[in-house]
């Protein structure tokens, strides 16, 4: 028999390949999955911030255009908000992002703000999202006023 036909299993050489290929492949799969992570995380912190805006909006509505008087976002999803009350936002929203960052809100008679300080690691793809009335800056798709819409002063153009 030859050398050729007793042979039966990989060179060292042919498995240090494999590995590499398999290597290769595998960083770029959890580069894309990071991405797309952190991208989630932006997405999501939005939606929480547009459905706090959305509880305040119908609020001031019910309210003759009046926002409730709250001084953080912490008083806004507590149990006894008016806006948790009177089932405007869901009563398990969280106190912080999704980077574990407190969430900045404030509210008064004729105007809100909400702000998530956006990925603390992206500033630049992923920057601060701030919600005024009439007025969203930043965002997964940098909104900007809508056509008519209510200025941060509260009042319709």
């Amino acid at each position: 028999m030859s050398n050729r036909q007793r042979q039966r299993g990989f060179s060292l050489m042919e498995l240090l390949i494999a590995l590499m290929i398999i290597g290769v492949i595998a960083t770029l799969g959890i580069r894309a999955l990071t991405g797309n992570t952190d991208k989630a995380r932006y997405i999501q912190a939005n939606d929480k911030m547009r459905t706090m805006s959305q509880g305040l909006d119908q609020y001031y509505m019910a309210n003759n255009g009046k926002y409730p008087d709250l001084a953080s976002w912490e008083a806004m999803v507590e149990p006894n908000s008016p806006l948790v009350k009177k089932n405007l936002i869901p009563a398990n929203m969280p106190p912080k992002d999704p980077w574990d960052q407190p969430y900045e809100a404030k509210s008064g008679k004729g105007t809100y703000q909400l702000k998530c300080a956006g990925d603390p690691n992206n500033q630049a793809d992923r920057p601060p999202i701030v919600y005024e009335p009439g007025l969203i800056v930043g965002g997964p798709t940098g909104q900007a006023p809508a056509e008519g819409a209510a200025p941060a002063g509260g009042t319709p153009k």
